[in-house]
């Protein structure tokens, strides 16, 4: 019985060692790193600068900063034409490709534009957004 105490307390003992030296090293670690601030919620209206997304990719200026009546002009009427919390979602299809394009105000109360574009294969591959924009153009 004397052993089994004994063996107790010293795994005791030696658990509480661990858990400390483990403690000190974090804090350790920690007080090296960069005061980097905790993330926030995510805003939800865009200031006017950020509405203008840089365009990456060629062709893709034929769309963004567009209005919804541009765009209706440039594909056709929209198989998706979705309201959301802060902008809309416009959805063009054609045989190529599905055209996913996102708008939201420029500024406080200013007109939706288009910001963002996703595209894919109608079987959901991925696809060149410019080239499915090219595709979905009305000639």
């Amino acid at each position: 019985m004397r052993f089994v105490f004994i063996a107790l307390l010293s795994y005791f003992i030696l658990a509480g060692c661990v858990g400390a030296n483990a403690g000190a090293s974090t804090a350790t670690a920690t007080a090296n790193q960069p005061n980097i601030p905790a993330p926030v919620g995510v805003k939800r209206d865009l200031p006017a600068a950020a509405a203008r997304a840089p365009v990456s990719e060629r062709g893709l200026e034929a769309v963004i900063g567009k209005d919804s009546a541009a765009l209706i002009r440039l594909f056709g009427e929209p198989r998706l034409n979705v309201q959301e919390a802060n902008g809309r979602k416009l959805q063009f299809v054609g045989a190529a490709c599905v055209l996913d394009i996102y708008l939201y105000p420029e500024g406080a109360g200013g007109t939706e534009i288009a910001t963002h574009i996703d595209g894919r294969r109608r079987d959901g591959a991925e696809v060149d957004r410019a080239a499915c924009v090219n595709a979905l153009i009305k000639r």
